[in-house]
């Protein structure tokens, strides 16, 4: 039976407009009915999505996480699976779900993978795949333009953290986790619901996107030097064994702050403190890779359904 799939490639991601014609061509080899309405308005596919969802089998979205953030209500809405094409710039979802970034593979995994459900974070009223942060993951959201991403790609994460990591200011934070209420002088406050963020980062090396749980973690030191140092514990997601950080998981968290700070959902400053977090398990249909070697997914919930 022919599959009848809704193409949104957002054009103004990385690879976006220059791979468009060949997604469309690969996927109708593979045998999808391909209604294709890519946009270089990301902001309009949501509507699009809303608009065709009884006239289609699944969702493929082509572009980065930005992309994929502006379209996640609507997904939660339409229940529709979604195939990724990881067109964009760090791709960490489809690196969490173990996508390549090669399109050909891409477009093989969407049409030969398994359906499996992944949880979702939220922060007022924010959906959000992979971390939501506040304090220095905001200031490098707002330094990364468009322009340092088109020339670094991936490698750009890392080298504005470089350049805006000396600039680090603390601030005070409450963090509130059910009756617990914690005071914390802090650089940066993130809370992960996939494994990957930040181009290839790492938000607990044990976490999973659907372990129905949240991880938070506070960089709670000093002196910028004290981020240079524990940079590479942070990247690897091994930073809970190092003083000065501290870590919770569960799935409620609130943050407050003496003044209103921007909170970063996937790239994007979506919102601002005060801020309730809370994890929506099994949210979304996903498709995967045939495989039990998925970095980011837990294999004991893991199925085999089909698409």
């Amino acid at each position: 039976m022919t599959r009848r799939a809704l193409l949104l490639v957002n054009r103004h991601s990385r690879r976006g407009k220059e791979n468009l014609s060949q997604a469309v061509s690969q996927l109708q080899a593979l045998g999808f009915d391909v209604l294709d309405k890519s946009t270089d308005q990301p902001k309009l596919a949501p509507s699009v999505i809303r608009k065709y969802s009884d006239r289609v089998d699944l969702a493929i979205i082509g572009g980065g996480d930005g992309t994929l953030n502006a379209v996640a209500e609507a997904l939660m809405e339409t229940q529709l699976p979604l195939g990724i094409l990881p067109l964009g710039t760090a791709n960490d979802l489809a690196r969490t779900l173990g996508i390549p970034t090669d399109l050909s593979q891409a477009c093989e995994i969407i049409a030969n993978g398994q359906v499996q459900r992944i949880d979702l974070g939220w922060v007022n009223g924010k959906h959000f795949f992979n971390v939501a942060s506040l304090g220095l993951g905001v200031k490098i959201t707002q330094e990364l333009t468009k322009e340092v991403k088109q020339k670094w790609g991936v490698l750009a994460y890392a080298a504005t953290a470089i350049q805006v990591v000396w600039q680090a200011r603390p601030f005070w934070a409450e963090i509130r986790q059910g009756d617990r209420t914690i005071r914390a002088k802090t650089v940066q406050i993130a809370v992960g619901n996939g494994l990957y963020y930040g181009g290839g980062m790492i938000i607990r090396d044990d976490a999973k996107i659907n372990d129905r749980r949240l991880d938070l973690y506070s960089l709670e030191i000093k002196h910028w030097w004290d981020i240079a140092v524990r940079l590479p514990a942070i990247k690897q997601g091994k930073h809970a064994f190092w003083s000065g950080v501290r870590t919770l998981e569960g799935q409620e968290f609130e943050i407050t702050t003496i003044q209103p700070r921007p909170i970063n959902t996937d790239g994007e400053i979506t919102t601002y403190t005060p801020a309730k977090f809370r994890l929506i398990p099994q949210a979304l249909p996903v498709i995967v890779p045939k495989t039990s070697e998925i970095p980011g997914l837990s294999q004991e919930t893991l199925g085999n359904a089909a698409i």
